[in-house]
């Protein structure tokens, strides 16, 4: 049986990105990773109820806000616990994460000035996950992964 892998779905080229796009892993990339794992596709932030396209956002503090101003701290933690119960439905213990993404960023991420810059800390979904005890890489880390 393989292990269960829960994976950013916009890694696996799912238009859920907040301009509606994706940042999908290569096809070959995907391919290995199928191969080792059984993956677990989600996006906490359309998970958490937000729209496909969306304003972008990023965290500031505990908060997480649009570019136009909006609180939308609620949807991206509620994202969250939706990620961390499919993380425990299908017992996964890793996850791979769009970097620097305010849900998916694992380690860094904007510093909520919306001008590019990173500082270390987490998404919302990845501080849960963490928290909870699951292993987060990010897709610069596939490689290792595979």
């Amino acid at each position: 049986m393989k292990e269960k892998l829960l994976i950013s779905a916009c890694l696996l080229g799912f238009h859920c990105k907040y301009d509606g796009g994706t940042n999908s892993l290569s096809a070959e990339t995907i391919v290995a990773l199928r191969e080792k794992y059984e993956l677990v596709p989600v996006c906490p932030e359309t998970a958490g109820g937000l729209p496909i396209p969306r304003a972008p956002s990023e965290r500031r503090g505990v908060r997480v806000i649009s570019r136009e101003g909006n609180d939308v701290t609620g949807e991206y933690q509620k994202g969250a616990q939706i990620a961390l119960a499919l993380a425990r439905r299908f017992d996964c213990r890793k996850a791979l994460l769009k970097e620097r993404s305010p849900s998916c960023g694992a380690g860094e991420i904007y510093d909520g000035s919306f001008s590019h810059i990173r500082v270390p800390g987490d998404g919302v979904a990845a501080e849960t996950l963490r928290a909870a005890g699951l292993e987060l890489y990010g897709e610069s880390e596939t490689d290792s992964m595979i």
